[in-house]
């Protein structure tokens, strides 16, 4: 048994971010604990690793939802990175900050302190980005570069969104995300720069920092309302270990109300159905899950390349030459390459539909094997869902994947942003710019016209993007699991830090989200500690 100022449960995002912050100065000992490994396969520094890694058991927790009739009862994969650095060493690298809207809505909804003019000064510090003004970071630990790779198709494919009246967007993190443009993604030189390269290995040799890696906590220790550490399995044994200051659970929006089930903290029916005491009476635990939900829209193309054809023999070959010895090609490319920020309807303020393209197509997307033909593929994603699932404990064992039903597509809104934006994507691959390099549209295909037809499509092939988010959120009502500064409601010691807590969807994928909540949590607790 060990004392440690600090015990973070998670060596993901959240949890490098703050093994970092916490352990500047040398003032305060730290242990973090993660159920992985560390990053040891050459598939995480190359960005187009991303396809292997997804589905290897070694990087990915391999977690899937419950069969829901709003996607005709089919299991969807919910993809949650192993290892220190957590998802950043297995997601497409695609970073967004999302919209000024979005915080201003967390901050209203009681999240208070965390409106836009308080959380930018975080990105700003955890950005390193070439381009730019001075709105945007240059000096921080997160590399971020626009993606290199230039190709026929996406030029076509930029001056067909304009053709469709949409502007070019050079910077959508700069005020204003509408528009099209390329990608800005976390890499350094060619190479996936994940939050394990930003924060945690120039960190690794602090004395008063310890790593345990293939550590799973499986409980946290809480004594008359306060938190006083966790139990940790490793090697086969349970390991007992204190926390003098606070626990900080950094586990994710799956896995972060999964411990609190566990250790007696939720809805004393869902607890108590699992045989587990009840600790802490908290009814908002595994609430309000809320995930981006995608369908992948596809066409053959002709008069050019793609990725189903490079990515293969002799091709290949030449490819994976040029990437080590130049770091350029398609193995810099992660899931997306050209961006688009869209209305559906002119009345909007803002997006609320988000495009992915690339010049690719799955002949299985669940295995990630691309066509043989040449294809191309628009993801299709509404950016704020109003549909609420939750992830709730499936029994009492830390080891079994709790139950994830997100209820995609639940709320009117969801359905109709979604099918207009697919309709409008099939709008824009109509323009004239793309009609040298379309043969035709597989799916849903050209028969696909009524809004029937359409939500039929979504609920039949869609996906998680894997973005979920609010299973502890912030806030200060008696629904709230933690407060506006991470700390879970009726227990003492112990904060919540990761996706998990934000109280409503940003606008585009969550990573860049996510590490801004754990530079300001890390904020909040040097500050809790001097006061």
């Amino acid at each position: 048994m060990a004392d440690y100022d600090y015990i973070i449960a998670g060596g993901g995002t959240a949890g490098c971010i703050l093994a970092n912050r916490l352990t500047e100065g040398g003032q305060y000992r730290v242990l973090m604990l993660e159920a992985g490994r560390d990053a040891s396969s050459m598939w995480v520094a190359i960005p187009a690793g991303f396809s292997k890694l997804m589905t290897d058991p070694r990087f990915n927790w391999g977690f899937q939802t419950e069969p829901e009739d709003n996607v005709k009862g089919r299991r969807i994969a919910v993809p949650r990175g192993k290892g220190l650095g957590g998802s950043s060493l297995i997601n497409g690298m695609i970073y967004v900050r999302g919209q000024e809207q979005d915080y201003n809505a967390w901050e209203a909804a009681g999240a208070h302190g965390w409106a836009f003019r308080d959380v930018e000064p975080y990105f700003h510090k955890l950005e390193n980005y070439a381009g730019g003004n001075a709105r945007r970071g240059k000096n921080g630990p997160m590399y971020l570069e626009q993606v290199a790779e230039r190709f026929p198709i996406a030029e076509a494919f930029l001056k067909a969104a304009a053709q469709d009246g949409h502007p070019y967007n050079d910077d959508y993190n700069d005020q204003d995300q509408e528009g099209f443009g390329y990608y800005q993604v976390l890499q350094h030189k060619g190479r996936r720069w994940s939050i394990a390269d930003g924060y945690l290995n120039p960190v690794r040799n602090r004395k008063n920092l310890k790593i345990e890696s293939n550590a799973h906590v499986v409980r946290l220790l809480i004594e008359h309302k306060r938190c006083t550490g966790v139990v940790y399995r490793k090697d086969g044994r349970e390991v007992i270990v204190k926390a003098n200051r606070e626990t900080l659970v950094c586990l994710g929006a799956i896995q972060s109300p999964q411990l609190l089930e566990l250790s007696g903290v939720g809805n004393p029916e869902v607890i108590q159905a699992h045989g587990i005491p009840v600790v802490h009476a908290l009814k908002g635990v595994g609430e309000n899950y809320i995930e981006h939900f995608a369908t992948r829209m596809n066409w053959r193309v002709k008069n050019t390349v793609t990725l189903n054809e490079m990515s293969r023999g002799v091709s290949l070959a030449g490819h994976v030459a040029r990437y080590y010895l130049q770091r350029k090609g398609i193995l810099t490319l992660g899931t997306g390459l050209v961006h688009g920020f869209i209305k559906t309807s002119p009345e909007l303020a803002t997006p609320d539909v988000q495009y992915f393209f690339v010049h690719a197509s799955y002949a299985n997307a669940a295995n990630r094997v691309l066509d043989k033909e040449p294809g191309m593929t628009i993801g299709v994603a509404q950016l704020r869902p109003e549909s609420r699932g939750t992830i709730h404990i499936k029994s009492s064992s830390p080891f079994e994947c709790p139950a994830i039903r997100p209820n995609f597509l639940d709320a009117p809104t969801d359905r109709e942003a979604l099918i207009k934006g697919m309709q409008i994507a099939r709008r824009i691959v109509k323009q004239p710019a793309m009609q040298d390099y379309v043969s035709h549209e597989m799916n849903p295909g050209e028969d696909v016209n009524t809004f029937d037809e359409w939500l039929d499509f979504a609920r039949s092939t869609g996906q998680t993007i894997y973005h979920p988010i609010g299973t502890c959120r912030m806030g200060v009502d008696p629904q709230a699991v933690t407060d506006p500064r991470l700390r879970v409601s009726g227990i003492e010691g112990l904060r919540v830090i990761d996706a998990s807590v934000m109280p409503l969807m940003v606008s585009g994928n969550t990573q860049g989200a996510v590490m801004m909540v754990a530079e300001k949590g890390a904020d909040m607790i040097l500050q809790d500690a001097k006061a």
